[in-house]
């Protein structure tokens, strides 16, 4: 019995320090870097913020698509008037002032099309940060400025075909891109777009609509069948089943009742109900997860730092090898032309926008994901080591267990004693608890039609169970640990046909009896031992039962092992154990008692029923009490892992083999890589990447 969970509530508490608005404005900072500059003048020069973030997303991408479809447009005629072009494809063209009418053109391409690249090639250099457009802006200002001495005098052979085509393709990739970052966000988006515009205020009685920014906490709402819950509340009357979906992941509609709690967003079903707002704005549930998850979001792990620094350390070499293969080619008696056109192909080629795209577009993915599945990610870093777990240890009630507690038998050591009268002196004690062995008892006493009495000086006794004064009298309701640390002696053939776990009725200090509970191991816990289990993850029960209970909830799933009779001070140090063993340990719980055992593991996860310490120790909380979950969360862990690494490998393999060959190493062997087709190939390599983090969706089930 692990009655060290008493008096808790079963909320879900996570950091609220946002507005619900901000879905998608750190997906720009993750992808954009110079972009954002990019449609600034559309904004009055000034980044958006706040509920306008996603909006803002998608104004860039139609000014990117824009900028694409204008320069394209221009790119053709260019192409057409470049003699090189004429001398490849056969033929040829005598336009008077062709040439002009090329610069004319590429002009506009130049300033216009490449404006993003521009302004974020003088933003990166202002903070003394160059990037990726510092190389793409340096790139083609060489190859325009080259171009444009042609036409004024210089000799040699023009760039503005390849400078057109260059910024073309440049632009479709980054629109590409942009549009795959937005998909990344969908998820919060529909969240977002879940709470409905109004709400039914029952005001003396009769519906009112209001506006959802004008409910306050305590306002008694009308939720007719097929609407949508406006706010957090708690069910006062009538009873329908809930679409949680999209909240929890939990595909099965969920019963309500009077008492029940009910999450702002879900679906109605056919019942109606009228429901005690209890949290509304920043203080609903759905908006502390869109928070928790864009704060897990602008988090960075050592995988996204690694990233980081290999993108920063990708554009020092790009520059160097830029200007490096130019001066190598004038060395080796090129022409100016040509030494510029290697050069601007390595800056091109080598940009490092795969590399910086490779792991915060997973992350962006995964977290979102996540949360539509009942997966709430505090901690990045602990997310992505959950690949790293050996040793998992789950808390039995409520996450193995059901956790609906059932009165099975109540027994009294003294015929005196009648049975109905030790339920009502528990009763009065357990009023003040929200356990899932006090609610069994609570249910138990209500069915039996017995007055619950008043109580007075309740006290929680951390892993032994609780106490208090009823009518005068010293009432107690404990488990084991507190009859052993007292040495309480009781008819050892009673507590022994106990079904489940066994609490005692102590009447000032006295021994009367006891009451068996039961508790049904949920249908999902087998099949997650049994996932765990192929996966090489050893489990282990941690109860503050005796240890019949656990070793009969352990065998019958076929679990490593248990721990019995553990104290709430001691499931830290169980934790300490197994590290010391060389364990990589993941701890569930939802209890006051399990924060420290959270906190010490390697990686905690709180179970959606836990409390607010609880679930603030964890690193990661599940919304519902699945078992299974944890499960799906491990190997989720895995696969967002694989995708980071599949995408820096791709990201820095690509630049291995792309800037020597841009570079003109196999030059003489007659393998050249003009600007236009590194460009493509730049592009090409983060969109990959982009795909490839998209795919994670189909990784979790």
């Amino acid at each position: 019995m692990d009655h060290s969970q008493y008096h808790h509530g079963n909320t879900r508490k996570q950091k609220a320090k946002g507005q619900a608005g901000q879905v998608t404005e750190h997906l720009e900072e993750i992808t954009l870097h110079g972009h954002e500059q990019a449609t600034q003048e559309d904004t009055g020069g000034h980044p958006p913020h706040g509920e306008h973030g996603h909006d803002h997303h998608r104004m860039m991408i139609n000014d990117f698509r824009k900028r694409f479809w204008v320069s394209l447009a221009l790119s053709v005629p260019v192409v057409i008037l470049s003699p090189m072009v004429q001398h490849i494809l056969g033929f040829s063209l005598d336009i008077p002032y062709a040439m002009y009418i090329a610069f004319a053109l590429s002009s506009v391409i130049y300033f216009y099309g490449g404006w993003p690249f521009l302004t974020g090639l003088w933003e990166e250099v202002k903070k003394a940060a160059p990037g990726m457009m510092t190389l793409i802006g340096v790139a083609i200002t060489v190859a325009y400025l080259y171009s444009t001495a042609i036409v004024f005098g210089l000799e040699g052979m023009d760039f503005f075909w390849e400078l057109a085509t260059l910024i073309v393709i440049m632009l479709l990739g980054h629109w590409i891109e942009m549009k795959s970052v937005l998909g990344a966000s969908k998820a919060l988006e529909l969240l977002v777009s879940m709470m409905p515009a109004d709400a039914l205020l029952l005001r003396n009685g009769e519906p009112v609509r209001v506006r959802i920014e004008d409910l306050r906490k305590g306002d008694l709402i009308l939720v007719k069948p097929g609407e949508k819950v406006p706010a957090d509340g708690e069910v006062e009357s009538g009873e329908s089943h809930l679409n949680e979906s999209m909240l929890t992941g939990e595909s099965k509609p969920a019963k309500k009742a009077t008492g029940d709690r009910v999450i702002g967003g879900s679906i109605n079903g056919n019942g109606s109900l009228q429901v005690r707002v209890t949290g509304t704005g920043k203080d609903s549930y759905l908006n502390k997860v869109i928070t928790l998850v864009q704060e897990a979001q602008k988090t960075k792990s050592e995988t996204q730092r690694l990233a980081d620094r290999a993108a920063k350390w990708l554009t020092y070499i790009a520059l160097i090898a830029g200007f490096g293969t130019f001066a190598v080619w004038l060395l080796l008696g090129h022409e100016l032309s040509f030494a510029l056109e290697r050069m601007v192909t390595v800056m091109v080629i080598s940009c490092p926008h795969a590399l910086g795209l490779a792991v915060p577009l997973v992350v962006a993915i995964s977290t979102a994901v996540s949360a539509n599945n009942g997966l709430l990610i505090r901690n990045r870093t602990a997310f992505e080591n959950s690949r790293n777990i050996t040793t998992i240890i789950f808390d039995k009630t409520g996450t193995l267990t059901q956790g609906s507690h059932q009165v099975a038998e109540v027994i009294t050591f003294n015929p005196a004693m009648d049975k109905k009268e030790m339920l009502r002196l528990a009763a009065g004690v357990e009023q003040n608890s929200e356990h899932f062995i006090s609610q069994g008892i609570l249910r138990k006493v209500k069915e039996e039609g017995i007055q619950v009495p008043a109580s007075e000086a309740f006290n929680y006794l951390p892993g032994k169970g609780l106490e208090g004064k009823v009518e005068g009298k010293d009432v107690k309701v404990v488990g084991p640990n507190y009859l052993q640390e007292f040495n309480i002696q009781v008819p050892a053939s009673e507590t022994e046909e106990g079904v489940e776990t066994v609490v005692h009725v102590l009447v000032d200090g006295l021994p009367i009896g006891y009451i068996s509970m039961r508790d049904q191991i949920r249908p999902e816990s087998a099949e997650a031992i049994r996932i765990l289990k192929e996966n090489g993850i050893k489990n282990l029960l941690l109860t503050g039962d005796n240890e019949r209970v656990a070793r009969s909830v352990s065998d019958k799933l076929n679990m490593d092992g248990f721990l019995a009779n553990v104290l709430p001070h001691q499931k830290q140090e169980k934790v300490k154990e197994l590290q010391a063993k060389g364990e990589f340990v993941a701890m569930t719980g939802d209890g006051v008692n399990d924060a420290p055992a959270l906190a010490q593991a390697d990686i905690g996860i709180a179970v959606g029923s836990g409390t607010d310490v609880a679930a603030e120790t964890a690193d990661i909380i599940l919304v519902n009490s699945n078992p299974q979950d944890i499960a799906s969360l491990i190997l989720f862990g895995k696969a967002t892992y694989r995708k980071m690494i599949q995408n820096l490998i791709w990201a820095t393999g690509y630049n291995v083999v792309a800037l020597p060959l841009a570079a003109g190493v196999l030059y003489n062997q007659g393998i050249m890589v003009s600007p236009a087709i590194g460009a493509a190939l730049m592009s090409l390599s983060t969109v990959i990447v982009a795909i490839n983090a998209q795919l994670l969706r189909r990784q979790i089930k």
